[in-house]
């Protein structure tokens, strides 16, 4: 099962048997100060530095999200797509809730992007799938629905198998599918890591495709919250998600190192590539697949 996306050069292919794809996100859109101009070129350039950044750091696949109301993004969202693709070849994500600030973005998109996301619940369903369909597309399914996120893994996968069918019912092939299993806070539920590596298991084993997962959204409020992020993710990992969604500074070393641990870096040399990148001070691994 072979997800393959594409930004302006660059094409990526997510699968269980090939290297973990990094899908950088942004660290904090609630902490970014808001751009005060009125033409919007503020946010423009923030998401431009922000994709540089997690590129720079290492990401395969970039998630551009925007922390904006529907009728700024439908402006914004096409113009931030143009402004990024003559900067980085990679991927990238569009993640909006809109579908009208979707659509503008497609329509500019150069090549194959992943959109972010389209939930179980009926309107997103009904609006967002043909639209995948339509720009050729592949996308994120979230495991919850009008009832929000369940505690029981197999209701879980009941909302990911039925994505998955009523995509597929409207021309989208699995593999252009990506399962977010979701996670919430350990804070509030110490058994919600669990529930997602059951689900992780369940997807994998029932469904056979490809998964993501924001694995910042385990804890926050805890101490060090880095810590326990990067060892959540080497084990969503392990059970198989092949394409999680992090900041890229933090997680990419992490997921070098698992992806070792699990024979999918023949003879280690994509580690070994970033040791010595870490070595050399460069600071973009841009700069440093030109030179290594």
């Amino acid at each position: 099962m072979e997800t393959i996306l594409s930004g302006t050069k660059s094409i990526v292919c997510i699968a269980p048997h090939k290297p973990t794809v990094l899908i950088g996100k942004r660290v904090s859109p609630a902490r970014r100060k808001r751009p005060v101009d009125g033409t919007g070129a503020g946010h423009v350039e923030i998401a431009k530095n922000e994709v540089l950044a997690q590129v720079a750091a290492g990401a395969e696949v970039v998630d551009v999200d925007l922390d904006l109301s529907a009728l700024e993004q439908v402006d914004l969202l096409p113009r931030i797509v143009e402004t990024v693709q003559q900067v980085v070849e990679v991927p990238l994500s569009i993640n909006t809730a809109s579908p009208d600030a979707l659509v503008a973005a497609l329509k500019v998109y150069q090549g194959k992007p992943l959109v972010n996301a389209v939930s179980g619940a009926e309107h997103r369903l009904n609006r967002i799938l043909p639209l995948v369909a339509e720009y050729g597309a592949a996308f994120i399914g979230l495991c919850l629905d009008e009832d929000g996120i369940s505690h029981d893994p197999y209701r879980r996968l009941e909302i990911a198998s039925n994505i998955v069918e009523r995509a597929e019912t409207v021309g989208i092939a699995r593999e252009n599918i990506l399962i977010d299993c979701l996670i919430s806070p350990v804070e509030s539920n110490s058994q919600a890591a669990l529930v997602t590596l059951e689900t992780i298991r369940l997807v994998r084993t029932e469904l056979g495709v490809n998964m993501t997962l924001d694995v910042s959204s385990i804890a926050s409020e805890l101490p060090h919250p880095t810590a326990l992020h990067q060892a959540f993710l080497s084990a969503v990992i392990v059970e198989g998600v092949n394409a999680p969604r992090a900041n890229a500074a933090q997680a990419r070393q992490v997921i070098l190192a698992t992806d070792v641990f699990l024979g999918q870096d023949e003879q280690m040399m994509r580690y070994i590539r970033y040791y010595h990148f870490r070595r050399s001070g460069m600071r973009s691994m841009v700069d440093w697949e030109l030179v290594g």
